[in-house]
Parts: C-alpha cells; structure tokens; sequence
C-alpha cells in the first residue's frame, strides 16, 4: 500500500529523517516507535504532503506522492490524526467531525460514517452538540480520530494517540484502533507507549536519530533485548 524509500526530510540545517525506508502493505498495524526527535512524527507530516522530503520517494498504490498537495493525499485515502489533537474550539462535536468530511463529494454516504464513528465512540454522539473545547483530553482523541475518519481513509496516520491520556482512556483508544484497524483501515502509528504500540502492531520500525535501526513483527520487537533496555524498561 506504501512505500517509503530513502527519505530525507530537513528542518533548516538540521536533517531530521535520513535516508529511511519502509513498508506498509494492506491491512496492518504499523508502527514506528523512537525517542523524541528521533524523526517520527516528520515522516508522517511528510506522508501527509504537510512537509516535503530533500529526497527519497513515497509511493502510495503506486503512486508517487512527492509533490502531490496535502488536500490530494487525503482525496487518495491518507488521514492524519495529528499529534495533541487539534480538535476546533468554538465548534461543536458534530461541527467538527464535518470538517474532516469537507473534501468528500459523496455526500449520501456520509451519514453513514457518521454512524461509523458513533458506533467507535458513543460519548461524542452524547456530546455531539457540546462545544469541543469542553471535553476531557481522552474525548478530545477520540473526536480526533472519529474527524480522521469522516474522510473514510484507506490508510490512517496516528501521531502519539495516547499523549497526555489517563490509563483508562490509553487502553480504550487502542482497542478502538484494533477495531478500526479490523474494518479494514490500515494503520501506521507513532506512539511513545512502545508496549502498547507493539502489542497491537503486525510490524514494527526502531528510529533512532532520523535513522531506521531495527525492524520486525511487534512479538519479536517487543522480545528484542535492545528495545526492551531502551523503551521498554527493561
């Protein structure tokens, strides 16, 4: 489904992604986990078309997506939940779901993803005519990726999804992404929480530096002597 090849992304002088390559083929849980800096949340911003590479390629079906805009991508089927949310303030839930459906031209079916979304998340259609700004920091995630979802994505990009979260909200979130992931959206995830991240992925990416270091399936990264000392306390 992506290809990503010999990326690199720069910030002014600073070069923050080098040369990194990955796949992510239909269906799977993917996930990249580093430190912070280490150049994850710059690749999917990338992916997005929100900033453009030096170099490298990024093909999505087989189509490059180097230079093609940032509404397109999400035309072609790639959201974004972007770190710390971003919900509207002063726009109500069911106002800010809208926006992620403003591109979409199939207007009869997007009463049936809101019915999607109500089902992932109950408390936003409860809440649907409250202001955004009003709810908890675990809500706000969730309208997050229910507005991600308005755009009825092929691939969703998930940037840090249990920042800041309460424990009983960081283990509801990711099993709305299994569920999510399970209905036949593939997922790329970036996630501090590398246990919880690894335990759902079907593969893994280790960045460190702008660099890939390590890769495998979740099991065996989560096994990984070195990914246990670093991220995992062990």
């Amino acid at each position: 489904m992506l290809t990503v090849k010999d990326l690199v992304v720069n910030y002014g002088a600073i070069q923050a992604v080098k040369k990194v390559s990955f796949e992510i083929h239909t269906g799977e849980i993917v996930t990249l986990i580093g430190a912070n800096g280490a150049g994850k949340s710059t690749i999917l911003k990338t992916i997005s078309g929100i900033l453009h590479p030096v170099s490298g390629e990024i093909i999505y079906q087989d189509r490059p997506l180097k230079k093609v805009t940032a509404p397109k991508i999400v035309r072609a089927g790639i959201s974004q939940v972007p770190e710390g949310r971003h919900i509207f303030p002063g726009l109500s839930v069911q106002e800010n779901l809208q926006m992620g459906a403003f591109l979409r031209t199939d207007r009869t079916a997007i009463s049936k993803t809101y019915d999607d979304v109500y089902h992932y998340f109950p408390v936003l259609k409860q809440r649907r005519h409250q202001d955004a700004a009003t709810l908890s920091g675990g809500e706000q995630q969730m309208l997050a990726m229910g507005r991600a979802l308005m755009a009825k994505p092929q691939l969703m990009l998930l940037d840090e999804p249990s920042m800041g979260l309460a424990p009983i909200f960081i283990n509801e979130i990711f099993d709305i992404i299994k569920a999510i992931n399970a209905a036949g959206t593939t997922v790329l995830l970036i996630e501090q929480n590398a246990n919880k991240a690894l335990a759902i992925a079907d593969r893994g990416y280790v960045l460190a530096s702008g660099q890939i270091k390590l890769s495998g399936t979740g099991t065996e990264l989560l096994a990984n002597t070195a990914v246990q000392k670093a991220y995992l306390g062990g």
